[in-house]
């Protein structure tokens, strides 16, 4: 993709380098425009550094490309990020001044346009501004942020520029929200449910949510809505993710079978208890005896329980006979689609960032993957679900 990056006046501006950083690595060729605040800053020199592109700072530069052609980024981006973005520069997206670099590109261009504001928080509060960021989001402009934390006025509110992960799923979301998904809703659980044995202590599993959120942030940067049903993880929300969060399989039973009332798929990734405590002890559990029984009752199958006019795909995490134990689930649990991983590889399974999983359909024909990143398998299952919606 080619993404112009429009710099303005903040002291914000160092996050803008980490940004760039990070879409270059991603593939992108990043163009960047530094307004004349910027460039007190941070250096054209920086971002030509990191972009391994020229940097247009002036409208008149006689060396620069963009005198000549000053409509030429803007009809070549496919996006337009603005980071950080001060209120003086959202005043003029709003009122569609054209009169530096920066502006006369996103006035010229037909590409989206994300802006992620920073300033001060009575800055932002301020009338004028909630009416500027207003006008830009009736215009489909997509805000990103501001967070909150320390400012640099040493005060404590709303103004900080969103960090980098956050901003790249903005423009993600930016770039793909007229994707092949877009008008469907994906429900994704997540994460490993926790049964409560007494106040301090619980049954649960090594689910790290990975998954899950990949797959999640994978249909919402294709346009689909997606809804997150997650138990506890140390992951950060997606942004522009509906999240629901839950703590046991009850929970998630109810939130999933919920939110599949209208969804166009259900993909359950999630490391469900099959089994949870007949009843929680209302205090802890002192060490006494040498042996402790607990009695466990079965919980109820999601998948089994999910009926509707949706495609459902669940998965099969195994420690061995993947492929049957993956096909019988795919009849017993009436799926449109199983993911079969082996627990006992080291690209596999849970807390790894890669992946590498067998498809199994409802016709039980077997697809093997290649290790791939998580985001990578969330994307091919999505492309099984797209064929799935259009048969």
């Amino acid at each position: 993709k080619r993404i112009v990056l429009g710099v303005t006046g903040s002291i914000a501006c160092y996050k803008a380098l980490d940004l760039a950083s990070k879409l270059v690595q991603a593939g992108a060729l990043v163009d960047t425009l530094l307004s004349y605040g910027a460039t007190q800053f941070v250096t054209p020199l920086a971002f030509r550094s990191i972009t391994h592109r020229p940097v247009v700072t002036d409208t008149f530069d006689p060396e620069s490309e963009f005198a000549n052609e000053h409509v030429a980024l803007a009809h070549q981006a496919d996006i337009v990020v603005v980071a950080p973005a001060t209120a003086h520069t959202i005043a003029k997206l709003a009122l569609g001044l054209a009169d530096d670099p920066l502006t006369t590109t996103v006035v010229a261009s037909a590409a989206p346009l994300v802006v992620a504001p920073a300033m001060d928080g009575n800055m932002f509060h301020h009338p004028a501004t909630q009416e500027n960021l207003e006008k830009l989001r009736r215009r489909d402009v997509v805000i990103a942020g501001p967070a909150s934390g320390r400012l640099a006025s040493g005060l404590i509110g709303v103004g900080r520029m969103l960090e980098t992960p956050e901003l790249l799923g903005y423009i993600a979301f930016a770039l793909g929200r007229n994707g092949d998904l877009a008008g469907r809703t994906i429900v994704v659980s997540a994460g490993g449910t926790m049964e409560p044995i007494d106040p301090v202590r619980v049954i649960t599993n090594h689910s790290s949510g990975k998954m899950g959120y990949a797959l999640a942030e994978a249909a919402r940067d294709r346009g689909a809505r997606t809804v997150l049903v997650t138990a506890p993880t140390s992951l950060p929300d997606p942004p522009l993710v509906e999240v629901i969060k839950v703590g046991t399989a009850q929970q998630m039973c109810d939130a999933v079978l919920k939110q599949v009332e209208t969804a166009d798929a259900l993909i359950m990734a999630a490391a469900v208890a099959d089994y949870r405590p007949t009843a929680e002890a209302e205090q802890k559990i002192k060490k006494s005896a040498d042996e402790l029984t607990i009695n466990l009752a079965r919980t109820t199958d999601i998948l089994q329980a999910a009926k509707g006019n949706f495609v459902k795909v669940g998965f099969a995490a195994e420690t061995q006979d993947l492929v049957p134990n993956a096909k019988a689930k795919v009849a017993s649990k009436d799926l449109d689609l199983i993911v079969a991983n082996d627990l006992t590889d080291p690209d596999s399974g849970f807390g790894t960032d890669t992946n590498k999983v067998t498809l199994i359909g409802r016709d039980l024909q077997v697809e093997e993957l290649p290790v791939l990143t998580k985001y990578a398998v969330s994307n091919r299952i999505l492309d099984r679900i797209l064929t799935l919606f259009r048969s």
